[in-house]
């Protein structure tokens, strides 16, 4: 009798509904329900109604309100974990290496694999839209104009990376000071001998209450997604997309290219892991970043599947994924590919040979130049549009349709985050096969039961 009152209560638990679909279904209902609210709304852009005498907005209590605070919420929850998250996993993983020469090593295949995969990234995006020309024969015209942020010298860049005050980088979410710093206390840890151990001990049991806190916020993302889903398809128009849609639709393109097949292909032939593997357990990650449209917001789930789901030690993956969220610039240089044939096109601008090898080396290099700055995207575009002598001006025509496209490089970049930890990982060792190809890895780490917290450890 006692063992079928255990079975019994066991099965809505096995049935119930993993965090993928979860998820999905949020997206899905935020993107139905927005897209309602959009064709119900008049001329003026609101559905406007009394109750009891009393005026409501439909767009001013549900759009920018009920979604906007949300979805503002949310996406503030996981940026609150992302300093943590890094100081505290980095400084786990460097304490954890036996051997601190270790770490040249691991930055410099990190690098070399961020800028390979960009080079590729935006020499695809040339080739199509040199092929598709999204921009032959429009004729934009555009009353907004845009102008372009000065981009640091790269020596400004690599002396801002030491932090002259790394409380300050913390709260300033400097990624790159954060990172230099961890690695740093993390190496002097181990070298202080019995102090250093017992610190190691604390930062480790921290690590831990940290990713319980990445799990619950986790949890909560279906809502998140569904608030920020609602409030974008209710406030972007059809209109929007009136003579863009070629541009919109090849950067799509070229960003599924690049990441499932692409990312597959450097993945087999550098590792030998299996690549459907990696695609399928993406799947959370790459619907937090398309959601979110940051990598910052979404590198506590991107942190979380790498160690979790594909099995990378933390002591790579805690310095390959914070790298990647800053330096890896897949899905822009895609974008900055595709629109820099595109305003050429539209403002009848011939570009020769010279010139698109000049727009694929300066992108590369501004990867790289241009980490943990702010707005980078648009300002390495601005740079690439002036290396050729094409009007920055032009990039006022696609920002309409830029934050879309955001949300899906956004996924792409975190796909190539995980995929460079993952060849990392294996070259050093330090990667679990059988993590790796357990397709249940990770899934049990993210249930979580709110009505009774004794029962989550």
């Amino acid at each position: 009798m006692t063992t079928s009152t255990h079975s019994s209560s066991q099965k809505p638990a096995s049935q119930k509904l993993g965090l993928t679909a979860r998820i999905f279904i949020g997206m899905i209902a935020g993107i139905i329900i927005g897209a309602l609210l959009q064709w119900l709304f008049d001329n003026s852009g609101d559905f406007s109604f009394s109750v009891f005498g009393m005026h409501v907005s439909t767009y001013a209590l549900l759009v920018e309100g009920i979604f906007n605070i949300v979805g503002s919420i949310f996406i503030a929850s996981l940026k609150m974990l992302v300093v943590p998250l890094v100081f505290v996993s980095l400084v786990c993983g460097t304490s954890s290496l036996s051997d601190p020469s270790k770490l040249g090593r691991l930055g410099g295949k990190s690098i070399l694999l961020y800028v390979g995969t960009t080079a590729i990234a935006i020499s695809l995006a040339v080739t199509f839209a040199l092929l598709v020309a999204p921009g032959q024969g429009l004729n934009l015209a555009t009353e907004s104009t845009y102008i372009a942020k000065e981009a640091p010298s790269l020596g400004q860049v690599i002396i801002n990376m030491m932090p002259t005050n790394p409380i300050n980088a913390m709260a300033e979410g400097n990624m790159l000071q954060i990172i230099v710093f961890a690695v740093l206390f993390g190496i002097a840890m181990t070298m202080t001998g019995e102090p250093g151990k017992r610190l190691i001990s604390v930062f480790e049991d921290f690590s831990s209450v940290i990713m319980k806190l990445v799990t619950i916020l986790m949890n909560l993302a279906p809502y998140g997604v569904f608030a920020l889903m609602a409030k974008l398809s209710a406030t972007i128009g059809l209109e929007t997309f009136s003579g863009l849609l070629k541009y919109f639709f090849l950067v799509v393109f070229v960003l599924f290219i690049h990441a499932f097949m692409t990312y597959p292909i450097i993945l087999k032939l550098l590792s030998g892991l299996s690549p459907l593997i990696l695609i399928r357990k993406m799947r959370d990650a790459a619907l937090f970043a398309f959601s979110t449209a940051s990598s910052s917001a979404t590198l506590p789930v991107t942190m979380e599947t790498a160690i979790s789901k594909l099995g990378v030690k933390r002591s790579v993956a805690s310095f390959t994924v914070p790298l990647g969220s800053t330096i890896n610039m897949d899905g822009t240089a895609i974008m900055q590919g595709v629109a820099t044939v595109f305003i050429a096109q539209v403002y009848a601008v011939d570009l020769s040979l010279s010139d698109y090898m000049m727009v694929i080396l300066t992108a590369t290099l501004a990867s790289i130049g241009t980490a943990g700055v702010p707005g980078v995207g648009l300002i390495m575009l601005a740079m690439v549009l002036q290396q050729v002598n094409l009007p920055v001006e032009g990039i006022a025509l696609i920002i309409g349709v830029d934050r879309l496209l955001d949300m899906t490089r956004t996924a792409v970049n975190v796909t190539g985050d995980c995929m460079v930890a993952c060849i990392v990982g294996k070259s050093e060792n330090e990667l679990d096969i059988e993590v790796y190809n357990d397709p249940n890895a990770g899934i049990k780490s993210e249930e979580v039961d709110f009505e009774h917290f004794d029962k989550n450890t």
